[in-house]
């Protein structure tokens, strides 16, 4: 029976009515799917958790800053007082003193308060309005240092106290001592608050993966039969997670950034309050240096690479369990 004789019509080679695509483009077919909602999920949450670990280190680098500013304006200083004393002439004293500190190498400057001045230092704890006469207040002495200059602690109480016996000398050694001791817990705060960031990334994109590679694996078994090898898999993989790591990383980073980069001007709308100088008082100008913005983009790419890192050790293990 010839086939143009075919009731049903001639036949039809259906693979030629296939559409076809070129090779290169079905090379390039992504393992993985780039747009699934698993794919979103982890983007947000590597997002979330650079956002946190970007404010905390950049919280960190502004108490740093700011605490060691306060350390070197602090240490620059030194505060002399002159207690009252029976038989001495108290103003005289403090001149006498003043004169003593002035001539000692690397002072560059002594200011004796006034009494109105030292009236308005105890304010805050006696008031306003009493007579100051009665009490026995002592009289200070702010001497400003050179900076980076080692003085003669020695020499200079030695010196004043001939002066005055009753003067005793402040470097604020002890202040600056506790600075340091504050400054160190929140670095090490900071730096707790990052590894638990870290930490739950690496759990987060271990359960992407994993389920990644439940809703891809009978892909995987099939490049497993036609020769594909465990490297060539976890390598897709990983690039996929790298890029979903870093696309995470910068939407965090980027919004982190953003912030601390209007925060300058934020604190300027509540300059003035008590709010507003507590804040400043601690954090300063709210401003971060250059050099915190490249910690900041670094840390964004380290969560990404940390990303592609807790995958691929991922993927080994459920490779292992497939074959």
């Amino acid at each position: 029976m010839n086939r143009m004789d075919d009731p049903h019509g001639p036949l039809v080679d259906l693979g030629n009515e296939r559409p076809r695509l070129p090779a290169r483009a079905r090379n390039l077919s992504p393992i993985v799917p780039r747009a699934s909602i698993a794919g979103r999920a982890l983007v947000a949450v590597v997002a979330i958790m650079t956002f946190l670990a970007s404010i905390t280190t950049g919280a960190v680098l502004l108490v740093s800053a700011s605490a060691a500013e306060w350390q070197s304006e602090v240490a620059s200083e030194i505060t002399i007082q002159v207690r009252p004393t029976a038989g001495r002439d108290l103003d005289r004293d403090a001149a006498a003193v003043t004169e003593a500190i002035r001539a000692q190498p690397g002072i560059l400057e002594a200011r004796p308060f006034t009494k109105d001045e030292s009236a308005k230092l105890l304010e805050p704890w006696l008031g306003s309005g009493l007579s100051l006469d009665d009490l026995p207040v002592p009289r200070v002495i702010v001497a400003r240092a050179q900076p980076g200059t080692a003085l003669d602690l020695v020499g200079l109480r030695k010196a004043v106290t001939q002066a005055a016996p009753s003067t005793t000398v402040d470097d604020h050694r002890a202040w600056i001592e506790r600075m340091r001791s504050m400054t160190g817990a929140t670095v090490f705060a900071g730096i707790g608050i990052l590894v638990l960031v870290i930490i739950a990334t690496i759990i987060s994109v271990s359960f992407a993966t994993r389920g990644a590679m439940a809703a891809n694996r009978p892909i995987v078994e099939v490049l497993h039969f036609v020769g594909a090898g465990d490297r060539y898999i976890a390598a897709r993989f990983q690039r996929h997670f790298l890029r979903l790591g870093l696309e995470g990383g910068l939407i965090g980073g980027g919004v982190a950034m953003l912030g601390f980069g209007f925060s300058e001007s934020i604190a300027g709308w509540f300059s003035g309050t008590p709010v507003g100088d507590q804040f400043a008082a601690l954090l300063g100008t709210f401003s971060l240096r250059p050099s915190g913005y490249l910690a900041l983009a670094a840390q964004a790419v380290l969560i990404a690479a940390i990303t592609a890192w807790a995958s691929r050790r991922t993927l080994f293990a459920t490779l292992d369990d497939i074959d």
